[in-house]
């Protein structure tokens, strides 16, 4: 996904910046990371606490297969579809991953 499209999709949250990452984006808000990019797809940042509603909705969660061949989870899910035509929506989400990053930075310790 382009720069642009990025932004605009998370207009709702307000200014993002994007950066390049392990062959993706990472998109940052407030100087943490809320979503990447991976192979022209945007994963939102989730937690415990977000991961209910983002399943429920339908949002898959990023994983990859480890060693063994054990699946990886990883703390980011897709866009509930949804959302794409809402931006009422989109808002919602964009919001819910910027508080799971607000979360991770408390709980890492580090300063928010």
């Amino acid at each position: 996904m382009d720069n642009e499209a990025i932004e605009e999709m998370f207009e709702g949250l307000g200014p993002v910046s994007i950066r390049r990452m392990f062959g993706g984006k990472g998109i940052y808000h407030r100087g943490l990371i809320v979503a990447i990019d991976l192979r022209d797809e945007i994963m939102l940042k989730g937690d415990a606490v977000s991961a209910p509603e983002l399943e429920a909705a339908g949002a898959r969660r990023w994983f990859y297969e480890g060693k063994k061949g054990k699946p990886v989870l990883m703390p980011y899910w897709s866009v509930p579809e949804e959302a794409f035509d809402d931006p009422d929506e989109m808002r919602k989400w964009v919001r819910l991953a910027y508080e799971a990053a607000l979360r991770a930075e408390v709980k890492s310790g580090a300063k928010a």
